[in-house]
């Protein structure tokens, strides 16, 4: 299997790392790249305003056709948040943290600051049992270990988690604001306040433009079908990339080459592709340098894959169709424990 994992050297850790980082940097593609953050915000601001346009224009069930352009909008909104998290947009602390706020919160009704947390814990340690929050035991488990001892509706769901994937990621949209807003609590006063109330006015208004351009039975369906097909865009744009990829064990202490090289899986990219998955399909990449500017990532691929081959590091890279194949074989194999009970 192209997951097969391969011993970590011994030496000292990130000693593979440092040529490649030099080189990388020596290309100018960790350079920022303003122009294009500010026509890409640009045109999703604009573009989310055409939705309701359109919505408010068009009176008829037809109209609700425009929640399929609407998750996508929404999820590419997300990406930005994304890229301001990782400071690809601006070397500002206070600038990301104000762009974070603006396209997450205020935009899609995603906390910045409880994603961003739990997105940095993910790179530290991706695909770590008890350190990456995004393997963590919730709905889906992804270790056997973890599957055992599951009772009721969990041991049902477990056991069923291969099938019922695709399905529980149209509840992720309405997961992540539900996340968002227990996630306050672990804000700072002055953030948690401004997090709320970004929240706040992004709940009312996106109810008062539903419910004032549409009767109230399209509004509900509109917002279903937005919410369910925005999780679901979210959650096949990261699935790919770490299920089924080798999880580090408790004890284990890999570099940082190793640590995102061999937990990180690519989806071979295209025009479609790569608009599809946001840019996120290069996440070999995007782990080694997560402050390269997004639209880099298919740029710097040569020299990160060169330099896999150079120090004997397997490359995964797979098909978006063979991605979603290995995602599901992972999470069959895992409930397989509850299957032989």
């Amino acid at each position: 299997m192209p997951e097969t994992l391969a011993a970590p050297r011994k030496g000292p850790a990130g000693s593979d790392f440092t040529p490649l980082a030099q080189q990388v940097r020596a290309s100018g593609l960790l350079d920022r790249r303003n122009g294009y953050y500010a026509c890409a915000i640009a045109v999703n601001v604009l573009a989310t305003a055409a939705i309701w346009v359109g919505l408010a224009v068009f009176d008829s069930w037809w109209a609700l056709l425009l929640a399929i352009p609407a998750a996508a909008i929404s999820a590419r909104t997300g990406f930005l948040g994304h890229d301001a998290g990782h400071r690809q947009i601006s070397d500002s602390a206070r600038t990301s943290r104000w762009l974070g706020y603006l396209l997450g919160n205020l935009m899609i009704g995603m906390s910045y600051g409880w994603w961003n947390d739990k997105h940095n814990r993910h790179h530290g340690n991706p695909n770590h049992l008890g350190k990456d929050p995004d393997v963590g035991t919730g709905a889906l488990v992804f270790s056997a270990s973890e599957a055992v001892g599951r009772k009721g509706v969990l041991h049902w769901l477990t056991r069923h988690q291969s099938v019922l994937f695709f399905p529980m990621l149209l509840l992720e949209g309405i997961s992540l604001q539900v996340s968002s807003i227990q996630g306050l609590k672990d804000r700072g006063r002055k953030e948690r306040a401004i997090e709320a109330a970004l929240l706040a006015v992004h709940a009312a208004g996106y109810l008062a433009l539903a419910f004032t351009l549409m009767s109230p039975g399209k509004a509900v369906v509109f917002i279903l079908l937005h919410q369910g097909l925005f999780g679901l865009h979210l959650g096949m744009a990261f699935a790919p990339n770490h299920k089924g990829m080798p999880m580090p064990g408790p004890g284990e202490r890999w570099d940082h080459l190793r640590r995102q090289v061999l937990t990180s899986r690519n989806v071979r990219g295209g025009p479609v592709t790569d608009w599809f998955l946001g840019g996120l399909n290069y996440q070999v990449e995007h782990h080694l340098f997560p402050s390269i500017p997004r639209p880099n990532l298919r740029k710097v691929q040569p020299l990160v894959r060169e330099h896999c081959v150079k120090v004997g590091l397997p490359y995964v890279e797979t098909g978006l169709v063979e991605s979603y194949q290995l995602v599901l074989r992972h999470l069959h194999d895992v409930a397989a424990p509850l299957r032989v009970e």
